[in-house]
């Protein structure tokens, strides 16, 4: 994306993905989740948008998307302002790649009160807040 042009679809797609997965991580944390996303946009193996990325899987069941908000059965409904706004913010500033990526190439996260067994197959690249990023 060039740079100064930023999607309102992607930029929403990405904000509501930070929102939802890292809306209490501090800023580094919530650029972690962004970057992932969007560094899986850029690879091969996933959907080429920011949208496709957040919404893969679960399409036909619950709990089968990659990520878990998306397809949980509750609502996606925003219902923290301030949180959003911030969501919003460091969305734009990744789709601008405006930083670095603080995780150095992640394409998988999980929050470290859980322990995934596809973990195990993937090498650890940073831990950041309460994710612990993989490739």
């Amino acid at each position: 994306m060039p740079f100064g042009l930023v999607d309102d679809g992607e930029l929403e797609c990405l904000a509501l993905n930070i929102y939802f997965e890292a809306r209490s991580e501090p800023s580094e944390g919530q650029l972690a989740v962004a970057y992932t996303t969007l560094n899986r946009v850029a690879d091969t193996k996933f959907p080429d948008s920011v949208c496709e990325v957040v919404q893969q899987g679960g399409e036909a069941e619950l709990h089968r998307c990659q990520f878990s908000w998306w397809c949980d059965g509750k609502s996606d409904k925003v219902r923290e302002m301030r949180a959003w706004q911030r969501s919003l913010l460091v969305a734009e500033l990744a789709l601008r790649d405006r930083y670095n990526d603080p995780t150095g190439g992640a394409l998988f996260y999980h929050s470290d009160d859980v322990q995934p067994n596809w973990s195990r197959h993937f090498k650890l690249l940073a831990r950041i807040g309460k994710h612990l990023f993989y490739r």
